[in-house]
């Protein structure tokens, strides 16, 4: 038997046929020893493989890959420290309920649990990772591989999109494996009953100044958000992952304003609000619980968010698009909708800026100038970011990606390059701040070998603004913010990117078209202290 005959044959192989059956055809990754068998299998299957420079960069670009695709990203990583390298972006991909596939190995199953010092050894590597997932599932042979990868994709499309991670034991990679021909499973999402959609049509038909939110869960359901907010005459807020949901420039849109004083006031006066794809969570508002004085229906693939924190008049547990088309149907049109206030919340977005925040205004309206409707803006968690994700408009989802709940930094550049690998023809930018650039720079070189035209706008204040502006305000001396910065220019150009510091904010913006066409990455600098922007 030849060498490619035995390969076709052994569980690596497998695993990644399996992965062919559900549509994927990327992955990211660094090969190691122990996922050498993995790697076969791709080289053989052709699978594109993007190549990183650590792993929790594979983990963000799988994660901005699944945003910007709607499909699974998928990473695959070495046991121990790979994996565990990865742990910041699964648990992001976790919070922002994206689907992210992990592969990654484990040592032979005649070793798990014994402590006996193996290279890349956990105890229990399934339990370190588990709480950040899904579910993580050890698939110790190939009769129960086609199982575990159709109950990752079961969830992926029928429940709360959360990651998962799939180890494979080294014995089982290179073991004999015959998993037939397997056929892709599909299952339907939840859907509301009829009782619970006459009961909510009723309490919709007969509230007098209701309010829609709309949350990640709402994404590719953009056409059923706008028949039901046109029919219904309901003013519509959405959070940060819903961004775009509701275009903007609707006349019954409220922005994303949910950490807004005035629209919290709103809710708090609106004799019912309906929450669709949402789980309402802290950094959704940035207050510890929103105040709902009239009735509340949620709507919800997640048993668990249902029911949490508030207590709703009804509780639907059903996929958010399907189930606003039942009630569109169903409720009756007619009511009024309030243009006035709606108007006033969007012109709030832009009242009350702190002198920061009006520099950050500067930038923004540059970069929102020179985007075409249809791009993807990736950012990170840094302060031009916070203030962008109530103020900066969009028309369309899945075009602003934000590391909402986990809050990491670092996600922007990589998340950003998974993107454009998704969509190679839609313009993707990065925007990060420099202490968070700084935690995945290494993943420049991935942009250059990928050779993506992909802007990188890194907000300069040569400090960890946040924590520093909170030490301040509390009192506490400014320790460990003031990192020394490198020389972001020659940095960018170490790795063959290019990289220039515009002088105002029309270059700026001509260096954002220019990036967008070049070859290869284009790291734009913007100082906080510049004088175009005072």
């Amino acid at each position: 038997m030849s060498t490619n005959q035995k390969a076709n044959q052994i569980g690596g192989h497998a695993a990644v046929a399996l992965l062919e059956t559900y549509g994927v055809d990327t992955v990211f990754g660094i090969p190691g020893v122990h996922t050498l068998d993995l790697y076969r299998g791709l080289a053989e299957r052709k699978m594109r493989h993007i190549g990183v420079r650590h792993e929790q960069g594979a983990g963000f670009m799988a994660d901005g890959y699944a945003r910007a695709s709607g499909k699974p990203g998928v990473a695959c990583l070495i046991t121990g420290p790979g994996l565990m390298n990865a742990a910041t972006p699964i648990g992001q991909a976790y919070s922002d309920s994206v689907p992210v596939l992990v592969m990654c190995s484990v040592n032979a199953t005649g070793d798990l649990g014994k402590g006996r010092g193996r290279l890349h050894e956990i105890t229990d590597q399934r339990a370190a990772i588990a709480p950040l997932t899904g579910f993580a599932r050890t698939v110790k042979n190939a009769a129960e591989l086609p199982g575990a990868v159709a109950d990752a994709f079961k969830l992926f499309e029928t429940g709360r999109p959360r990651p998962v991670v799939l180890e494979f034991p080294l014995d089982m990679l290179a073991a004999t494996a015959d998993v037939g021909q397997p056929k892709r499973q599909r299952a339907a999402r939840p859907q509301a009953s009829a009782a619970d959609i006459a009961t909510a049509v009723s309490l919709i038909d007969a509230a007098k100044a209701p309010i829609l939110i709309v949350g990640g869960g709402t994404v590719d359901y953009a056409a059923e958000v706008k028949a039901f907010v046109e029919k219904s005459g309901m003013l519509c807020v959405t959070t940060t992952a819903g961004k775009g949901v509701l275009p903007d420039s609707h006349p019954q849109s409220l922005g994303s304003t949910l950490v807004l004083p005035t629209m919290q006031k709103l809710l708090a006066d609106a004799d019912l609000v309906v929450a669709a794809g949402t789980e309402l969570s802290e950094t959704d508002s940035w207050v510890d619980m929103l105040t709902f004085n009239g009735k509340l229906i949620r709507i919800d693939l997640d048993a668990a968010t249902i029911g949490r924190d508030y207590t709703p008049a009804l509780g639907l547990l059903a996929d958010a698009g399907p189930t606003l088309k039942a009630l569109t149907a169903g409720i009756k049109a007619g009511r009024k909708p309030d243009l006035a206030t709606a108007a006033e919340m969007r012109t709030a977005a832009r009242g009350n800026l702190s002198p920061l925040q009006r520099k950050h205004a500067k930038v923004l309206d540059a970069l929102r100038a020179a985007l075409p409707e249809d791009a993807i803006i990736v950012t990170d968690m840094t302060q031009i970011a916070y203030t962008a994700n109530f103020m900066f408009p969009c028309e369309r989802p899945r075009c602003w990606f934000h590391p909402c709940g986990f809050g990491t930094l670092g996600y922007a550049l990589p998340a950003a390059i998974g993107a454009k690998i998704a969509c190679p023809d839609r313009p993707v930018i990065a925007v990060a701040g420099d202490g968070g650039f700084m935690f995945t720079v290494q993943d420049l070189g991935t942009a250059v070998e990928q050779n993506l035209s992909l802007p990188v706008l890194v907000w300069n204040n040569d400090a960890f603004g946040q924590i520093a502006k909170d030490m301040v305000e509390l009192d506490i001396p400014e320790l460990g913010v003031k990192p020394r910065n490198p020389d972001y220019q020659a940095l960018a150009k170490s790795f063959h990117a290019r990289a220039v510091r515009p002088q105002s904010l029309a270059e700026m913006q001509e260096a954002i078209k220019a990036a967008l066409k070049a070859d290869g990455p284009t790291l734009i600098e913007v100082h906080e202290g510049a004088d175009y922007l005072k």
